[in-house]
């Protein structure tokens, strides 16, 4: 296509996009989901696995490859701005004594899904074949091991924010939690794409590169933006567009370096000065990214998901138990290292249920394994499976803890760490 030709053919399908996630999404709410979810599943229904299966025509005429790397690159917009918002809304003050919690859930929920799906990788290479031809075993468990250790941030915050839990304490725990999970999930993909390369090159990037990123926004781009919110002379446009500078310039290192766009994005927002100025430029920047960009990229992901290699009985089985290893690891895994570390039971059980989701996260490491040639088409399938149930299940969990303790404390003054617990109200 030349961009003539490309530009009309992405007004189109930016219409059905938007009109199928807001159709999909209301579906969603009636049944007790995030909107976040149908938008999800909206993107699996505009792909090959439905639309595609039903109406391939149509499906090929409103997705063709140019339309889909337009997709992508709005997709990626509305992500770094939403991440950006979620990165604002944290407060870093309400973990300051939690410490010892956050790093213990994120250890565990790392370490222990990472183990398990070494173990399933192992299982499937010899019930399904679920190993590519001609790549090493220890490269394919390793990748396996990362994909189910990673945590859905990016749709962990947008959970968090659409259910009112940013200010509570399980909320905010989970938060940071599903960021370091993800940091350290990114440094262990990087390594297994190394493995794979036979380079220690994406591993000394990822690091070095990281901790670079974090002294420049540390110690300059706070104070660039502290003086550019405190000043006088300058109006909201001004601002507005100073945030975006350094916003998507932040985005461009932590993707270059491997760590990928999100971060740097959430980075910044926790780096942000807070003030009434600040407040004026996030409500001017984050409307049009949530609502218009945003779908795109989960709609992008949606379109490279496949079901049909689930017809397969075999295959089928072994995503049941991969989807089972993938929770008792990482919601199990949370959950005892939050009681470990003292947290009362419906904290660490919310923050469990939380990081248990896998989301886009997960898609994206699968996308980025099927490019670099480790993961075969059957693998990839069973892993999209995980990534959907995980997210699905996290709403109707999170409701039924709430229906639950409110009957146990029924009629009694709740304590004060499930009075923390729960979600608050608009």
């Amino acid at each position: 296509m030349t961009p003539t030709q490309a530009a009309p053919a992405f007004f189109l399908a930016v219409v059905v996009i938007l009109a199928v996630c807001r159709l999909v999404g209301a579906l969603a709410v009636k049944i007790g989901q995030p909107p976040v979810v149908g938008e999800m599943v909206s993107g699996v229904l505009l792909g090959p696995s439905l639309l595609g299966l039903v109406l391939p025509g149509v499906q090929a005429a409103l997705f063709p490859d140019t339309v889909r790397m337009l997709l992508y690159l709005g997709g990626q917009i509305g992500l770094v701005i939403y991440m950006f918002g979620a990165g604002y809304e944290f407060r870093v003050g309400t973990i300051k004594g939690s410490v010892k919690s956050v790093v213990s859930v994120s250890a565990a929920g790392t370490v222990v899904p990472l183990v398990l799906g070494v173990g399933v990788s192992v299982l499937g290479a010899s019930w399904v074949g679920i190993l590519k031809p001609g790549v090493s075993p220890a490269v394919s468990a390793a990748f396996v091991g990362v994909a189910i250790a990673i945590t859905a941030f990016p749709m962990l915050a947008r959970i968090i924010t659409e259910r009112g839990l940013g200010r509570t304490r399980f909320g905010s725990l989970a938060l940071a939690c599903g960021a370091l999970d993800d940091v350290l999930a990114w440094v262990l993909l990087a390594v297994v794409l190394g493995m794979h390369a036979g380079s220690t090159g994406p591993v000394v990037t990822a690091v070095g590169g990281g901790v670079l990123f974090a002294l420049l926004i540390w110690l300059v781009v706070r104070r660039v933006l502290a003086k550019t919110m405190a000043s006088p002379r300058l109006s909201d446009d001004h601002r507005l567009l100073v945030t975006a500078v350094l916003l998507f310039a932040s985005a461009w290192f932590t993707d270059v370096i491997g760590l990928y766009a999100v971060f740097g994005a959430f980075v910044l927002g926790i780096a942000f000065p807070r003030g009434e100025a600040s407040d004026a430029v996030i409500a001017k920047f984050m409307p049009i990214g949530r609502i218009v960009f945003l779908p795109l990229f989960f709609t992008y992901s949606g379109l490279n998901t496949r079901f049909a290699l689930l017809a397969d009985p075999s295959l089928l089985a072994y995503a049941v138990v991969v989807v089972v290893v993938a929770v008792i690891g990482k919601l199990g895994a949370s959950w005892g290292a939050a009681r470990l570390a003292g947290e009362p039971q419906p904290i660490a059980l919310r923050v469990g249920v939380l990081v248990n989701a896998r989301g886009l996260m997960q898609l994206i490491a699968l996308n980025v394994g099927l490019q670099a040639g480790i993961v075969s088409p059957a693998l990839f399938t069973v892993l999209v499976l995980v990534a959907l149930v995980t997210t699905i299940m996290t709403a109707p969990l999170l409701s039924w803890l709430d229906r639950r303790d409110a009957r146990r404390y029924a009629g009694q003054e709740l304590p004060e760490f499930l009075l923390s617990a729960q979600p608050a109200r608009s």
